[in-house]
């Protein structure tokens, strides 16, 4: 099996979501065929602006959009 993922760069931390902290982030995708698409995905683990992930997909984007903490 061939290693299909794509480097994509963190370029804004959006927030938390979830009860498991998940981070939605938007990134840049660098290379392949949908280079300089910006999507926005979920990250698992610590992230910080500049950072390299590896998406193994870059046609879907994440589902659920953050939303203000009612208070």
């Amino acid at each position: 099996m061939e290693n299909d993922a794509v480097p994509a760069e963190v370029i804004q931390i959006l927030g938390r979501s979830g009860v498991k902290g998940v981070i939605q982030v938007r990134c840049k995708v660098l290379e392949g065929k949908d280079a300089g698409k910006i999507l926005i995905r979920n990250v698992m683990g610590p992230v910080r602006i500049g950072d390299i992930l590896m998406l193994r997909e870059t046609e879907m984007e994440s589902a659920g959009r953050l939303e203000p903490r009612k208070r």
